[in-house]
């Protein structure tokens, strides 16, 4: 389990000024739970991702992952960022092995790894590529090969997607939703889209302006229907995908409370 409690995040500004981004979060996530948090820019989104990739200290509250004390990055937790931040002078393979190599994992690991992961994420035919020559959804995809190349416990992934055109959007999605089924990981995303959030999540949670608070949680089935059925098109148009949609539009905007939120 991946446990939230009672976490708070204050900031103090170069002005002096004290900021409070995060209030009183508590959430756990099971053992290959899919959880999405949603909400506007500022609502603490990427500070919770930071503060269980242990990059941040909580001014309040306590992470734990199977029992462990979060407090600084670990290899049981990988990371996937908006940008891809990729070596540009690194080729693909040598990119997803560059934390195995530093890990002191042997070479012929590394390559056996690394094609193992290119598979996965349908980039076998580009290991020698360099960045360059990748198009956005490409490098996004070696940047998932490398948060798993470790074999971490939890992939932790902030708006990976953001900056992609729709329809390589709607293809990466799906793709997560296979490496998430075979590898078994439990995922924490952070998204603005709330058709990606409820195509993703087997739990949504949406967060209030700042500072950023639970308002609502739900349970959700659509990332299951599709692993089980390969059709996008159907769960996205189905009565209650779109129902819950514009609950949780209402809900974002400052509306009355979404008639399906629930703990």
């Amino acid at each position: 389990m991946l446990k939230i409690e009672r976490a708070s995040v204050y900031f103090k500004t170069d002005q002096g000024r004290i900021v409070h981004a995060l209030d009183q979060v508590s959430l756990d996530i099971p053992e290959k739970g899919f959880v999405v948090a949603l909400g506007a820019s500022g609502c603490g989104k990427s500070t919770l991702l930071n503060a269980i990739a242990g990059f941040l200290p909580l001014s309040e509250g306590a992470i734990t992952l199977n029992g462990r004390s979060v407090s600084a990055p670990g290899s049981d937790r990988g990371v996937v960022f908006q940008k891809d931040t990729l070596f540009p002078w690194k080729n693909v393979t040598d990119n997803v092995a560059l934390g195995l190599k530093f890990a002191g994992v042997s070479k012929a690991e590394r390559t056996r790894r690394c094609e193992a992961l290119l598979d996965l994420v349908g980039l076998s035919d580009f290991a020698r590529a360099f960045p360059y020559e990748l198009s956005g959804g490409m490098r996004q995809r070696v940047g998932i090969a490398r948060a798993l190349a470790a074999d971490p416990d939890t992939l932790l992934m902030d708006e990976p997607f953001g900056a992609l055109d729709s329809m390589t959007r709607e293809q990466m999605q799906e793709l997560l939703v296979t490496v998430w089924k075979q590898t078994g990981k439990r995922v924490f995303f952070i998204t603005h889209s709330v058709e990606e959030a409820l195509f993703l999540g087997t739990q949504v949670i949406v967060m209030s302006p700042r500072p950023g608070r639970i308002v609502a949680r739900y349970n959700l089935d659509f990332v299951q229907r599709f692993a089980e059925t390969g059709d996008a098109r159907a769960i996205k148009t189905s009565s209650d995908f779109n129902d819950l949609r514009e609950d949780i539009r209402t809900l974002l905007h400052g509306g009355q409370d979404a008639r399906s939120a629930a703990e």
